[in-house]
């Protein structure tokens, strides 16, 4: 059976481990890290190293693009006392998704999935929402999926204690950190 290529954007190497589990049988996978709301640099750092670590483990390519810090701050003004999951939270989705369809579509790889979706403090239906968006307006295709669904994210707790992973405590943007 030939596989078809997919695209996952990695938000860290936890949550990346039970989404890989789940797409790996189906697609061939690329890995895109691209997070420029992950605060600070040293958190930044950890999680990179993670998601790096589980890629190698697994021998699956990881892209990772930085910069975007400014876009993020700009799309952050204005709304820093927003909720989690509110309207920050969905323009940061966007930032993430649009640059990982632009790099999909450069790489001709038709189909993008993002690991976001396995967080319990992530509306699904809210990336899902962003992602047929984009692929509107993009021409790449947006595999829509609740990754925490069927135990999803009790796995990806698992998995990362099981391979020795770091796991952060806090979405990855500053205003996230707040108690």
């Amino acid at each position: 059976m030939n596989k078809r290529s997919l695209l996952l954007h990695v938000c860290c190497g936890p949550c990346a481990t039970a989404v890989i589990e789940r797409l790996a049988p189906d697609y061939d996978l690329t890995l895109l890290w691209f997070n420029p709301n992950i605060q600070p640099a040293k958190e930044f750092a950890r999680r990179l190293q993670a998601a790096e670590e589980w890629a190698a483990r697994l021998a699956l390519p990881l892209q990772v693009q930085t910069g975007g810090e400014d876009a993020f701050e700009a799309l952050a003004r204005g709304l820093e006392e927003e909720p989690e999951g509110g309207e920050r939270c969905r323009r940061c989705y966007e930032l993430r998704l649009r640059q990982a369809m632009l790099a999909a579509k450069e790489a001709g790889v038709p189909l993008v999935a993002t690991t976001l979706s396995i967080s319990p403090h992530k509306s699904a239906e809210a990336i899902s929402e962003v992602g047929r968006k984009l692929a509107q307006e993009l021409g790449v295709g947006f595999l829509e999926a609740d990754f925490k669904q069927e135990g999803g994210f009790q796995r990806s707790v698992t998995l990362s204690r099981e391979g020795g992973l770091y796991r952060q405590r806090y979405c990855g943007c500053r205003f996230s950190m707040r108690p």
